[in-house]
């Protein structure tokens, strides 16, 4: 595979409070109650959470196509819950990029990948931005073969590359992808994951994906969790970890919930590590005497 060149800046996205409701039937829904995110400059970062918890909502404010009910937005240094219409034109056109769901969402049916790749990177170029030709980006991405196949003609997974060029045509410091593998047998997915990860290393752009596929949270350095519209858990090297929120909130992951019914009586006990190590806090749910049913939090 042929290495992209002229990287980007990663940019870092940072949320503070956000909350967005919208109204369904007649009534409020709140998709998020407080959302207090950050994701550094060129990290590769996953979202997780049950159907309806809010990621792809999440996913909409970070691409400021919605805008948020209360609380602020970061990407870099623009604050997207303040910019105008034009400003956020400009953001999407060359420094953020969308990827939605399905690949015939994110292509022309009737442009071979160099067309809709060359279609993609317009409006960046009609502003100045240098970028490299369309070839050069297929070729980034393993797809040099395929450059001027009909898309009829392209596997799903092939499809699903060829979006992933088109979404990095203008070489975004930001790359958003909602379920980028959702449709793909496991082959396929992995190769898509596997260019995602490319793209990330050699470029240096921030990647933040939507999941429900446990492997592909697998395969992520870091994930994120959403729960009831809030930020309730990061996993890190296979390790899930419960967030406390600003304001002093601990969501308890679904089968921590099992044991610890609502009203449990629980207290923090501080261990301290060995050898210099950071302490961690017990849990110890009932009676304090209780340390064989402990969870490390």
């Amino acid at each position: 595979m042929t290495t992209m060149t002229a990287a980007p800046a990663g940019l870092r996205v940072t949320t503070h409070g956000l909350v967005h409701i919208y109204r369904s039937e007649g009534h409020e829904v709140a998709a998020l109650s407080g959302v207090d995110l950050e994701v550094g400059a060129g990290e590769m970062v996953g979202l997780l959470g049950p159907s309806g918890a809010g990621k792809s909502t999440l996913l909409s404010l970070l691409a400021g196509v919605f805008r948020p009910s209360a609380g602020k937005v970061f990407v870099g240094s623009t604050e997207l819950s303040a910019a105008t219409p034009r400003e956020l034109d400009a953001l999407r056109a060359r420094r953020v990029s969308l990827m939605l769901q399905g690949a015939g969402r994110n292509l022309l049916p009737y442009l071979s990948p160099r067309d809709n790749v060359r279609f993609a990177q317009r409006t960046a170029r009609r502003s100045g931005e240098e970028l490299p030709e369309p070839e050069d980006v297929l070729a980034g991405v393993g797809l040099e073969r395929e450059i001027d196949r009909p898309l009829s003609e392209l596997s799903p997974g092939h499809l699903q590359i060829a979006a992933l060029a088109v979404a990095m045509a203008a070489r975004p410091g930001l790359l958003l992808a909602d379920e980028p593998t959702s449709q793909l047998e496991h082959r396929a997915r992995d190769q898509v994951l596997e260019r995602m990860a490319t793209l990330n290393r050699e470029l240096g752009t921030t990647v933040v994906l939507v999941t429900h596929d446990p492997d592909v949270a697998a395969f992520l350095p870091r994930t994120i969790t959403i729960r009831d519209g809030r930020v309730g858990g990061e996993g890190r090297s296979g390790e899930e970890y419960a967030v406390v929120t600003p304001d002093g909130f601990l969501p308890l992951p679904p089968h921590v919930r099992e044991d610890l019914l609502p009203g449990t009586l629980v207290r923090f006990h501080r261990v301290e590590g060995a050898d210099g190590v950071e302490g961690q806090y017990l849990l110890l749910p009932g009676h304090a005497a209780a340390p064989e049913g402990s969870t490390d939090v």
